[in-house]
């Protein structure tokens, strides 16, 4: 299988600019470049997708360049809907350099082939009157208007310096390919419009033929992307997104799109894949592609280590072994669930109605009597049972479940926490 046979089997490509792409990138030794804008300080699950494509071509004997878009970050990428929000120059800046760095540890790896830019290096010192005079010239309105995503706009309207951005990141293909040689840009789908902007400006300004592609947006069964949950983005960050929240978003991606996430997300050859589905298809119980993918992608972004740690914590909560965790894998486990602070030893009954787990002491008495209250995973039948803080993990954490999925997190003393 060669590597663009490879690619549509993958279902990572959906528009390409020439048939003769395909030898080209077969053959190896293209320069390319995929590029983001900082819009936020961390990259997502999304990103993940299509970065990924960076270090496929680069194993298949290609030459990468990671933009990150400084420039065209404080313009804004036009939206189907409506024009995003301006941010700040400081922001920006700062996300740049999260974004860069994450760029770097999880895509480059120290390989030196890697080549992070960023378009503000060259755009900032261009005035006005160069960039209407060596670019825009260039551009014929009609020919904008008729791009997919300037189209979808013109309803609600669109404003000049979102119109612009088309120019400016052509402007950005067209330093590439004159400061590095780069023949190739690759993006996601939504991007095609400005990739043949840019082709077209290539062509037009040094008569050379430069290529493109792009990939399908990654989505869920109902066509919504695929990373987005109820909380927002899955981000790769584990500052802003846990790998246990990875893993648990992961493992329960829908099963009707898992192997295409396994194509999509991982390193895993054609044959292994192949393999994972049948074993999906025969015991679907098992959930072995499910599994396979938060272990792939996880280990990937996180380590090994990560990801046996986020494997760990979801075994022992299905398991009821709450004694086996570290306040520090109880706070990854219940990340955004608030807490609850006692300073003091009290009757099981009390605690409950105290900590509002129970709304009053003959509710109380039932959870408990009705064998449905635990504590780290014990459960507590006894009215008499004292709450102390010889009970809690690290001296600092009582998990308490309510019920067969309700659970509160309660700090004993000292710890600086807000009651609630």
């Amino acid at each position: 299988m060669t590597l663009y046979e490879e690619l549509k089997w993958r279902g990572l490509i959906k528009d390409i600019s020439s048939e003769e792409l395909i030898d080209k990138l077969n053959r190896g030794g293209l320069t390319f470049y995929i590029g983001t804008d900082p819009t936020a300080d961390s990259l997502h699950i999304g990103h993940f997708s299509s970065f990924l494509i960076a270090r496929r071509l680069k194993e298949a004997g290609h030459h990468p360049i990671l933009l990150v878009g400084g420039a065209t970050g404080l313009i804004g990428d036009p939206r189907p809907t409506s024009e995003r929000p301006m941010i700040s120059k400081e922001t920006l800046n700062h996300n740049y350099q999260c974004l860069k760095e994450q760029a770097e540890k999880i895509f480059a790896r120290g390989d030196k082939d890697f080549r992070v830019v960023n378009n503000f290096d060259w755009t900032k010192d261009i005035n006005i009157i160069d960039f209407l005079r060596d670019y825009g010239k260039y551009f014929n309105i009609n020919y904008m208007l008729d791009k997919d995503i300037v189209k979808r706009r013109l309803d609600t309207g669109i404003t000049y310096a979102e119109f612009s951005y088309m120019i400016l990141q052509s402007l950005d293909f067209l330093h590439l390919n004159q400061a590095f040689d780069c023949t190739l840009q690759v993006a996601g789908q939504d991007q095609w419009g400005n990739i043949t902007a840019g082709i077209d400006l290539i062509r037009k300004k040094t008569g050379k033929e430069v290529y493109g592609f792009t990939m399908p947006l990654l989505t869920k069964a109902d066509g919504t992307k695929f990373g987005k949950s109820e909380g927002g983005a899955i981000w790769l960050d584990r500052n802003k997104t846990t790998p246990y929240e990875m893993y648990q978003f992961l493992i329960n991606s829908e099963d009707e799109k898992v192997i295409d996430y396994l194509k999509f997300l991982t390193f895993l050859s054609v044959e292994e894949i192949k393999d994972i589905e049948e074993q999906q298809k025969a015991n679907p119980e098992s959930r072995i592609a499910h599994k396979t993918l938060a272990r792939e992608v996880i280990t990937f972004i996180h380590g090994s280590d990560a990801y046996e740690e986020a494997l760990k914590i979801s075994e022992s909560l299905f398991k009821g072994n709450i004694k086996e965790l570290s306040s520090e894998q109880i706070e990854m486990a219940f990340k955004g669930l608030d807490k609850i602070t006692i300073n003091k030893d009290m009757n099981i009954v009390d605690f409950l109605v105290e900590c509002n787990i129970c709304s009053s002491k003959r509710e109380a008495r039932e959870f408990v009597t009705n064998n449905s209250i635990s504590i780290n995973g014990d459960k507590v039948n006894d009215l008499e049972f004292v709450v102390s803080k010889d009970k809690t993990i690290d001296d600092k954490y009582l998990v308490v479940r309510r019920g067969k999925k309700k659970y509160f997190i309660v700090c004993y003393g000292g710890n600086n926490e807000e009651e609630r």
